[in-house]
């Protein structure tokens, strides 16, 4: 019997940041760390690339929910707080990392790099926390 896997992303919040994907954001949220940071740096490969990706998308989606875990950190509401309030480290303190969150918010996200830094990592620290609570 097929049973529906999890979904951690959504491909409302997918196409949402597809519209600032000519800065990568669409490829960082479905963890795709390298294509997102070309993208970001050549306007998502001079336009042609983000609007191909209008197709690939869906599959993008697919992939997201099969590498990481659900759990009681939504992927899309922390992704939403990352994209536009990241440098005031809201979505540091919804993931309840207080410490962080507030050098961040004094830093404005340690001058920027803080932020490139989620962008990176920010789908496996979910993961991880929701990992961690699904079995601990």
């Amino acid at each position: 019997m097929y049973t529906e896997q999890p979904t951690t992303h959504s491909l409302v919040i997918g196409y949402i940041l597809w519209i600032f994907g000519f800065l990568g954001a669409h490829r960082f949220y479905y963890g795709r760390q390298i294509s997102g940071t070309i993208y970001f740096f050549t306007f998502g490969l001079f336009f042609i690339g983000w609007i191909i990706d209008i197709i690939l998308i869906p599959g993008m989606n697919r992939d997201a929910a099969i590498r990481y875990n659900d759990g009681k950190i939504d992927f899309n509401l922390c992704w939403l707080l990352l994209a536009f309030l990241g440098l005031f480290s809201i979505h540091r303190m919804y993931m309840d990392k207080w410490v962080t969150g507030l050098i961040y918010l004094c830093t404005f996200g340690i001058f920027g790099f803080g932020y490139i830094y989620d962008l990176w990592t920010l789908n496996d620290q979910i993961s991880l926390i929701n990992g961690a609570n699904t079995y601990g």
